[in-house]
Formats: C-alpha cells, structure tokens, sequence
C-alpha cells in the first residue's frame, strides 16, 4: 500500500480536515462480498458504521488526483471520519471567475463526442459544452462534504472549496472587472460550478430516516434480543419489547423530522425570490435568486431580504441583520469606495473581506429596510457568495451538522458498558461449561450462552437514560428556557466558569446620558448635566452629537443604533431626510439634514452672551450630512463630513472610544488631564464616549469626498470632550452573580466596552469583591526590533507609578471558608486584558495564557472572535466553560461554549443551544440547576440500571446452576411492571431550589459511584446467594416436581390444589430456587431503586416525586401480597410453586434484612461517613485544596485501584487548571509585582521558541 499523503482542506479554519485518495478495488469488493454472506449481513452493518473500515476494507490507496472515493478526518478531538464519493464533469474551463465569453459566443454543434471515454461523468454539469470545440474541454473533480462542494486545484494538488469573490478580489477588480454584470452564457458556466444559490436543507424521507434509525447498534441490539427470546420461547417478552422499540423509533423520528421541517421552513421562507439583474449589456432582467451566481449584479429594493451576500456598487442601504447577529438595529451600509475613481491621497486598492468590510457587505439572510439611490445611478451590488457559503449558509451548516459534545459521562459511558460485556462474557463462558458438563444440547448450550449476554447489557437502557433529558428539558421550558441540543443538558450540570457579555446582559440595553464634559483651550470645563443649553446650540460639540450618528427616519419614525438614537434625542433636534423621489432627482447632495428645534435656535437668537465659539451664520441654522463613516468594532470609532448650510468649507466630526480618539487628535489639543478625567469616570463605571471634531479644506469637493479614504479624514483632529454616559445593571444581576459564587462557579466579564467601565461593573456587580484587587496587563506588540512585552499594573492606580512595597497588598492566602472546588476564590486577586493585549499574548505568551485565564475576570474591548478563543482557552485548561450573551456579537462564543444561552429569541439564537425568553441571567443558575438535576438523574438511572442487570444476571446465573431459569411472565414482570415503571418516575425528581457549592461527579468512573455501585452488588448476590442456598436447606426441601406439595408441611394451611395431570415443565422453570429468587429479587429491584434515588443538594426530595412514590408502594404492595398470600391465577401465570409459610416469613426476614444493610451501607456508611468525615478530615497531603480537588484525586483512583483511594495522597488533579493553581501557590514570581515588565525573547538557538524574561520596570505612563 502506498504511503499516506498528508494532505489537509480547509486548512486552519475550525472544519479543517485530513484528505486521503482511494481507487475501488475489485478483488477487495469480492472479498468483502462473501464477507457479508457469511456473516449474515453483519459484516455490512459493520462497515456502515465504521467509514474508514469501510473504505479501506473496498479500495486501495492512490494519490487525490486520481481518486474516485476520499477519506475524510475531523482534527479536532473526535477524530470522525467521512467518506464522499469523487464526481466528475466536462467543462468549458476550470476556473469558474475567468472570463469564457470568446470561447462561449462561438456556438458549435459538435456534441461530447469520444472525449468522455472512460470517465464516471456527471452529465447534468455539461449544459455549456455544446458550444465550445469538444477538444478544448476539460474534466473538472469534485466531491461534496456536508452540503460544501470541493473542487481539484491542480496548482494546490489538492481539493479546495470556492469562495466566489469573497477572497483575493481587490475593491479595484470589484468595481472593474466584476462590476459591469454577466452575460447569459457566462452565468450558465458559472451555475455548473456554483450550484443553484439555495440554502436547501432537504427534510429526509420517513423511510430513509427509518432505515437510519432503525441501523443503529442500540436497535440491531434489540433485534438480535428479539430473536433469541422468540428461539428461547420467550414470545410474549420478546414482542413487548417490539412493541416498546417501535414506539421509541416512531417518537425519535417524529422529534428528528420536525426540527428538519422547523429549520427547512425557516430558511426556505424568504429563499427563492425574484431579483432585478443587470446584465453586462446594461439591460435589467428579473430572474429568480436561484440563478444568481458570483459576480452577478442585483439591485436592492425596499422590504427584499437578501438571497446572497453582495458587496454594495452605488447608493446605500439600510437593513436589519438580526438574522445573523440577533440585534435587531437598522444597520447603514455604504457603497464600496472605488480607487479607480480616486486621485492622489485618496481611496487606496484593498483586497475586499466580507468580515472586514461589513459595512460595505449586504448578507444574506438580512431584510432591506431601506435604499437611497441618485440621479443616473441605481442602488447595485455584485453576488460575492451563494448558496452554504453566505454567512447564512455557514450559520444553517452549524446547525445541520453540530460538533460532537465531548462529555466524560459518554465516554464513562461506553467504558461502563464494556465492563457489563465483560460480566456477560464471564457468564458466557460458566454457562457454556456448566452445560457441557450436564450433557445439554448443542442448540439449548447456544441460546442460553447468548441469552445470558441480553440479560447483562439491557437493550433498554438508551432509553432509561434519555428520560431525564427529556424531563428536564420540559422543565426548561417552563421555566422559558428552550433547548435545541437536549444532550447539552447534562453538560450544564458540570459547568464551573461562566462567560458573561455586559451591554444588554449585565447591564441594561439602553445608556442614559449623565452629561457633558467639554475641552476649551485645551483643558476641561466643569462637568455638564445639562445639553440642552441655549449657549451650545450653535457649538462644535452640539453639531459632533447632532450629525455624527447613521440615523434614518424608516416610516416617519427614526431609528438606528440605539447609543446615536439616545445621544440624538437628548440634542433635542430635528433630522430630516430627502425623499426617494427627490434623491432620484438629485446629485448625492447632503441627503440628510439635522437642524435644531424651532424652540432651541428662538432662544438661542435672544440670547446676549456670545463669549462661546459661534457660526456666524443666519437665522436659518442646518448642517447636512455629506457622507458617514459607519461605526466598526475594530477601528472602535465612526466619523462623518459634514457642511453647515451656506458655508464654503465642511468639517468633519468623529466619536469613539476616548483612547482611539485621543490617538487620531492633535496632542496639542488633548488636554494633560486627559487619562485622569477618564479614569475617573470610568472607575465609577460610567460609559465614556469622546468626541473631536476638524475642519476641512475648501479645495475638498464634493465628489472628492465620496472617494476620500477614511484615515485621511480621520487624522489631526480637535480634541472637544467627553459624553458620559450611565450604563445601569440590571436588577437581578447582582443577585445571580452572588448566588453564582455561593457555588463556587467562577464568573467572567467578555465585554467590548472599555476596560476600566468593565471593572466598574465587575465590582459594582460583585464580580469583584470590594477587597479584591485587579491586576491589569497591558501587552504590547514587537516594535522597532524590540521583543513583545507586558506591563502589569493595578487598576485603581494604573495611572501612576506604582511602589514595589504595594505589592505586599496582593492576598494570595488560601480562603478556608465555605467548601466547594472555588480554586479561583484562594487568590483575591483578578486579571483584566482587553482585546488587543489578549491578541499579543495569545500570539507570544502561550506560556503565560493559561496562568492569566486562571485568575482572569474581566475581558474588554474584545472583539467577536476574541470571545470564541477566550472560551477555548479556558476549555484548553479543563474548565466546563458556560457563556450567556444577547446574541449580538456572542453568537461563536455561544456555539463554542460547553453551555451557551441567548437572551435574543431573534433568529441568530438558533446558533446557541439554549435561548431565555427572559433578557436577564437569572436563566443561568436555572440552567445549571435543571442540568445538575438531569446529570444526576442519569446518574441514578445508570446505576439502577446496572443494578438491575447484575441482579438479574445473579439470578439467571444461580438459576443455569441448576439448569433451571425465570420464566417468561417473570422475565416480562420484572422489565416491564417493575423496571420500566420505576426508571420512568426516578426520572421526574425536580431540581433543588438552590445551587450548592458542591459539585456532581463529572463521570461514570468516580470513586464515589464506583464505590456505591459495587457495595449494592455485593449485597445483592449476598442476599440472593443466601436465599438460594437456604432453601435447600429447609426440611421440607426436594427437588420440586408437578406433585410436589411443601405447603402441606405448614401450620397456616394455604396450600393450593394441584392437578396430578398438570403438563410437565420442559424449561424446568418451576421450583422452589426460581421462587425464593425471583422474590428476593424483585425486591432488590425497588430497594436499590429506593437507595438510588437521592435528592439534595441536586434534586428534590424522592418523597415529593409522587409519581415515584405511588410506583414504588403498589409495586411493594402487590409483591408482598402475592408472596404472602399466594394466589393460584397469579402463580400460575409467574410459574411460582407454593412454598411453607414458615419460608415465606424467612424470605420477608431476608428482605428486610437486606433493605436495611443497602440503606445504611449507601446513606451512612457511604455518603456521611466516608464521604463527609473521613475524606474531610484528610488533608489530602495539601491542606488548601477543597473538597472538589478530594474528589478528583479519589476519582483517579478509582480508575486505577479501588484498595489504594485512601492512602496515595499527593496525586496531582487531573483538572489543569486545578494542577496549574496548585503550582501557582507555591510560585514566589507569580502574580507579578505591579513594577516589573515581562518580556517574550527568542532563544538564540531555537528560532520559534519563546523565553519569558522579568524585568524591573522604569516607568509605567
């Protein structure tokens, strides 16, 4: 076999995959084949669920050029693998941008001729080559993997999506080359590459999700259960189970079907529209948004919703893209600026990206509100991208084909039941032998050997453990709280780190304004609560806060960014705007206009006092917007040029955040107190925006300023002062964040609000505890030669040198109080980074990530994917990460999360797997408490479960001893009446009121559970081992036979009438053994049922889980009865004989005994003694670790050796981020000292690694 090639797609990305190429193989097909005959079909199975087996077992390895079948690999954790098969088709070229008009304009009647000899060719892709010389056709390859189509690149060698005109592309070719439209021909070639633009999420057929369904292992399980109990006789047990499996495949295909038709209705809904189209001949067709492709042109018309992402050619356009980043705000978009147009010192060429020039960008999925075209030009914008590969697509392929959860319970799971096949292969094994040796049949050795497998591994079990999900998933929605991912449900249960976004979240939406602090001869005036003065109508200040916004009227109402619309409404002006009608009209000519009330501009004229700047202009005041700077998260500001009415010259106004606006200003005009003012404001958690403001040339004409570049502009400006504005939390917030604490669960701000607002909020909120102190690292890139540095500083002094004897305030003691994992509550001390600090020691200071992101709390000014990494980062040291957010920027980090939940019901939640209908976070400590209560009802339910199949097995076992076994009705008594009833109702305990510091296990395999496991079987088989070896003991004892009569013998004569005629026993089922241990037990079923159904501190009380309590004493009641008052139909029917008495008041003895050895043994000895005193007062070798750290330490030794959990103390914890504050506590270096500066150098002799240097620190600015 040739050797793999390591080839990868998608590279980098979060889908990256490994690539292998494979021919098929005949003689391994042969092979294969009579594989499949002589397993029956199951060597088919096996391959079905195994594609990599599957593959290789068919074909055999080639290079990816000349593949017919690739082999995929996730390199993620999953390692999953796909397979797809290669396709190939006849085209014209293989670049699908380059232009083939010449080539198609020629029209050939040649058809495909012989050029298709010997090709598997896809002819529905071959609509284009009859009209093009068939020798100068060429083959394209192409395979399609969840819903995106790889096409072969012979320059790569390698198979690569398309990206359309979303990469590589520069403003100049998109306003040249791709702006002038595509002619009919052209379209056609492009369509054969890039499919029909449709976001199609095909709803499966009930047959095919039925074969689906019903090829999973669990149901060929059942199958295989099925037909060896029909052999075995056991008809009526056998079509029960039919009939509960047909029941569970019907209800799982109804829930799988209905969410493909909730998704498919949501996105097919606006999907196909008809579209004006400008072709390359200028000519304007409608056409449907199926046909659309890359570098088609569309116009825009009001109330469309986009079908495509286009890039913006002329005019502009007002939409809402709550779709996609669940804020339903109007959202301007301009015009792509064009370079060709521009002259020296303007627009320079830039390759166009989506992202980074969203508002530019049109997204699919996004509604048009609003659009604003002028005199000989149309609102236009090219397709860029269709199909799966819009932001939409991307945002349906997340949902359609989600990351495998990764959770200890499954994988504890998977173990467990390993084990339970290794206990049903020691049964096989004794049963085969056992039979041998008593001379049993072939065929009769065969059925029960493998009888005694579908005993131990109950097929029912899947379903067992599905039912507290599915509890706790109505509880959830009770509590408004909907769920896309049930599976998720259980992970939240273990979550100890919550991510929380502040504006709209923490805090409330809206911001009030506070005031004004204005700059005049570069210093500050005294603070202003007041705006609307007479004296600042006609200032430079009012005219920043009237025009600087992207405002619109949308039905006479004005709508936007609710910061602007705020910042507009306390001006107390007027905005008005040109009609559609007149800006058709009309050049692009100031179409916005704002001017101050009637009212505001009266007074002003009355007053006398003129010592302010003023325009000396006429009565009639009115400023109209000449072109906006839209707002952009990266560069953290907007600006607009604007021109007062009857003024020669035009002035430009800017607002953002006050460290990028100072930045851009004249230092001469920012005032020296300019960082001490902000902190001031910034410490009391005040937002600050800063406003300046520059007058422009008259040289500066209009058209040269719809093509200036906005750093020209945005340079040399006038610093003018602050607007402060008041950010209030939210009323439930402080309480959930204490409540949250009480749990010990870690809670971390991810803002994209300034740093030291975010601090203000933290503490204000009691994220930070007032004692607490903020340690804030401000990273700083390579510069000038000079390595990548960080200077640490404190928050409440970040602005001043800081005294090396103030490092001594630092607590790094251990907190002794309470109990709980709550590592992060031994340090009183907290990180806080913001964005680009974050990106330079991601980048440089891997070493020093993990330590920061132990202790770190507040994350600012990040942007969307900083959120996402910072989520990953934490999961990179093992914490169960939860991130709750309003959907606006959060939607990655929600998807990223263990647990993500969405304050937005608008359709970008989709993303996120659970969504509040409440806007607050008081849905987060419900979640952990439904999650905490499912996780231990699995718990519960998986123990029992494994209870109930050991018991059972103990019975069975005993039984074969004697070659007898349970009947039929008993088999079908105890899985039906007892098992299933009680699985059932365990499952509805509710979840405790309150979060408890403690934490569930994470895992199957627990010292904990492990241990309670075991200590039931014990006693199970001791109790059941003692019943059956007594009753033969008894006096009255022989063998039973249908004459045999031991009720007879007792004083309290019960004895029922036996026929001498009575049909004789061929199973050898009846007997005094079989009745002694299906008594003892059934019994034993609702004991550990009893001992296994906990409630606090994670469920409810079981005594208040009525259904559960009912089950549980008609269950005893009517075991009881029919063991102490025998009646004859009943006896009959479970195949029990009659027995003295006498036995029967020693099996009640027996039970009772056993009852109380199962309570005291689980409630005392286990969870009081063991767990609460002994393993307390252990210090574990480490006196500082908590109870959660014990736990860890026991669970690693439970996997190893049960016997040594007590005595190896000095274990690491497996939790990394447990190891890592371990070692933090005893590092003399860490946190760092306030005056010191660490340095990234590269070793001399290793060119990509990284030392990390402390130095003493000159001077912090």
């Amino acid at each position: 076999m040739a050797k793999e090639e390591n080839n990868f797609i998608n590279k980098g990305n979060e889908d990256e995959l490994e690539i292998y190429g494979y021919k098929q193989c005949l003689w391994k097909l042969v092979l294969v084949a009579i594989g499949v005959i002589c397993t029956g079909g199951f060597l088919l199975l096996l391959l079905y669920w195994m594609p990599e087996w599957s593959v290789k077992a068919t074909c055999t390895q080639t290079s990816l050029k000349e593949a017919e079948i690739v082999l995929l690999r996730t390199t993620d954790e999953f390692k999953t693998w796909f397979r797809a098969k290669v396709y190939k088709f006849l085209s014209p070229g293989i670049d699908p941008i380059e232009n083939l008009e010449p080539r198609l304009s020629k029209s050939m009647e040649n058809g495909l001729g012989n050029h298709t000899a010997g090709h598997s060719v896809d002819r529905s892709k071959m609509l284009l080559l009859g009209k093009i010389p068939e020798t100068e056709a060429v083959l394209v390859r192409y395979f399609v993997h969840h819903s995106v189509t790889y096409f072969w690149n012979n320059l790569l060698q390698n198979f690569k999506d398309l990206k359309g005109l979303s990469e590589g592309i520069s403003w100049s070719a998109i306003h040249g080359q791709h702006g002038k439209g595509l002619s009919k021909e052209l379209e056609e070639y492009r369509k054969v590459f890039f499919g029909v633009n449709e976001i199609e999420v095909k709803v499966p057929s009930i047959f095919k999700l039925l074969i689906k369904e019903v090829l999973n292992p669990f149901y060929i399980f059942q199958l295989f259960s099925v037909i060896l109990w029909t052999f075995n006789g056991y008809y009526y047990y056998g079509v029960v189970i039919v009939i509960m499996s047909l029941i569970s495949i019907v209800t799982s295909l109804h829930t799988v079907r209905k969410q493909y038709v909730m998704l498919h209705d949501m996105v097919a809904a606006h999907s196909i529209i008809r579209v004006s189209v400008c072709r390359a001949n200028s000519e304007i067709e409608e056409t449907l948004s199926t046909d659309l492709v890359p570098g088609d042109i569309v116009i825009p018309t009001n109330g469309t919703i986009m079908p495509c992402d286009s890039v913006l050619l002329s005019g502009t356009c007002i939409v809402n893209e709550s779709m996609l980043t669940g804020e339903s705000v109007p959202v301007m978009k301009v015009n792509l600026p064009n370079p060709i147009k521009s002259s020296k010192g303007l627009e320079e060429d830039e390759i166009y990206n989506p992202e980074k020039h969203k508002r530019h960008t049109l997204f699919c999925g996004s509604t048009v509100i609003q659009t604003r075209f002028y005199t000989g030009e149309l609102v236009k914008a090219v397709v860029v991208r269709t199909g799966f590969g819009t932001t939409k697509g991307q945002l349906v392929r997340s949902i359609l084909y989600p990351k495998p959860t990764d959770f200890k319970l499954y994988r504890d799971a998977y173990l467990f039941l390993l084990c339970l096949v290794g206990v049903a292969g020691i049964g096989f094994l004794y049963t085969v032998i056992n039979s041998v040796l008593n001379g049993v049949g072939v065929g009769k050795i065969i059925i029960e050997s493998l009888d005694i497998i579908t005993i131990t591994v109950p097929p029912a079990l899947p379903a067992a453990l599905t039912a507290g999900i599915v509890f706790a998933q109505r509880r959830l929605k009770k509590l408004g709280i909907s769920c896309i991912s049930p599976q998720r449900i259980n992970i939240c249960g273990q979550l100890n780190l919550i991510c929380f976004d502040k504006t709209g979240t923490l805090t409330e939406e809206g911001l009030d304004i506070w005031g004004i602090q204005r700059v005049e001869d570069n210093s500050f005036l005294p603070s202003e609560l007041s705006i609307c003065k007479e004296s600042l109508v006609k200032s430079r200040f009012m005219a920043c806060m009237a025009t600087c916004h992207t405002l619109t009227k949308i039905d006479g109402k004005l709508s936007g960014d609710p910061l602007d619309l705020k910042m507009f409404e306390e001006t107390g002006w007027v905005l008005e705007e040109a009609t559609e009608e007149e800006t058709a009209l009309h050049n692009q000519i100031m179409p916005t206009v704002v001017r101050p009330s009637k009212q505001l501009l009266l007074e002003h004229e009355t007053m006398m006092d003129h010592e302010l700047e003023m325009y000396d202009l006429p009565a009639s005041y009115e400023i109209g917007i000449v072109r906006q700077f839209p707002f952009s998260s990266a560069l953290q500001r907007m600006s607009v040029i604007a021109r007062v009415l009857g003024e020669k010259h035009m002035d430009a106004y800017l607002k953002g955040a006050p460290e990028m606006v100072a930045n851009l200003c004249k230092a001469e005009t920012v005032p020296k107190s300019f960082s001490e003012v902000l902190k001031i404001y910034t410490n009391q958690g005040f937002r600050v925006i800063a406003l300046a403001h520059r007058k422009l040339g008259s040289k500066l004409t209009w058209h040269k300023v719809q093509n200036v570049s906005r750093d020209v502009i945005e340079s040399n400006m006038e610093f003018m002062g602050f607007i402060i504005m008041q950010n209030k939390l939210k009323p439930d917030s402080s309480n959930v964040l204490g409540e949250l604490r009480k749990a010990n669960i870690r809670t971390v701000m991810v803002t994209g609000d300034n740093m030291l607002t975010a601090v203000s909020v933290a503490r204000d909120s009691g994220m930070i505890l007032p004692q607490d102190k903020v340690i804030i690292a401000e990273a700083l890139p390579p510069k000038d030669g000079q390595a990548a540095k960080i200077h640490w500083l404190y928050a409440d002094n970040a602005s001043r040198h800081l005294d090396i004897s103030s490092a001594e305030v630092i607590n790094i003691k251990v907190e002794n109080e309470g109990s709980g994992d709550g590592l992060h509550q031994m340090n009183h001390y907290h990180f806080a980074m913001d964005g680009k600090s974050f990106s330079v020691i991601t980048e440089h200071f891997q070493d020093l990530l993990s330590k920061l992101v132990l202790n770190g709390t507040v994350f600012a000014r990040m942007a969307p994917d900083q959120k996402t990494q910072l989520v990953e980062a934490f999961q990179n040291v093992d914490y169960y990460v939860g991130m709750c957010g309003d959907g606006a920027n959060d939607c990655g980090a929600l998807k990223r999360a263990h647990g993500g939940i969405s304050l937005s019901e608008l359709e970008a939640s989709v993303a996120s797997p659970f969504t509040s209908k409440t806007p607050n976070i008081a849905c987060v400590p419900n979640l952990i408490r439904e999650g905490r209560a499912a996780l231990m009802t699995t718990f519960c339910v998986f123990k029992f479960m494994a209870l109930y199949s050991i018991i059972q097995y103990l019975s069975v076992t005993l039984l074969y001893s004697m070659l007898s076994n349970l009947g039929d009705f008993q088999f079908l008594f105890i899985d039906l009446a007892i098992i299933q009833f009680i699985v059932f109702t365990m499952s509805l305990n509710a979840a405790w009121k309150e979060l408890d510091p403690q934490k569930p296990p994470s895992g199957l395999i627990s010292a904990s559970l492990i241990l309670s496991v075991l200590s039931q079987i014990f006693i199970s088989a001791v109790f059941q081992i003692t019943g059956f070896l007594m009753v033969k003991q008894q006096t009255w004892y022989e063998i039973w036979t249908p004459i045999s009569d031991a009720c007879s013998s007792s004083k309290l004569n019960l004895t029922l009438e036996h026929d001498n005629t009575y049909p004789h026993d061929e199973k050898n089922i009846k007997s005094y053994e079989n009745t002694t241990v299906f008594f003892i037990s059934c019994f034993q079923y609702l004991i550990v049922a009893i001992v296994f159904s906990k409630g606090k501190p994670f469920r409810q009380p079981s005594y208040k889980n009525y259904p559960f309590v009912v089950t549980v004493i008609l269950l005893h009641t009517f075991i009881f009865f029919i063991m102490m008052l025998p009646v004859e139909v009943i006896d009959q029917a479970l195949q029990l004989v009659c027995v003295p008495y006498n036995w029967r008041l020693m099996m009640l003895i027996l039970i009772l005994v056993n009852a109380v050895v199962s309570f005291v043994t689980e409630t005392i000895l286990l969870d009081l003694i063991l767990w609460k005193l002994v393993f307390k007062g252990q210090e574990l070798g480490v006196n500082h670790f908590t109870a959660t750290y014990k736990q860890e330490v026991l669970d690693r030794k439970s996997k190893r050796c049960l016997s040594f959990v007590f005595c190896s103390d000095k274990r690491k914890p497996k939790a990394k981020y447990m190891h890592l504050a371990q070692e933090l506590l005893v590092d003399p270096d860490w946190p760092p000292k306030p005056k010191t500066t660490t340095e990234a150098k590269k070793k001399p002799d290793e060119n990509s690694a990284c030392q990390i240097i402390t130095i003493a620190e000159r001077k912090i600015l």
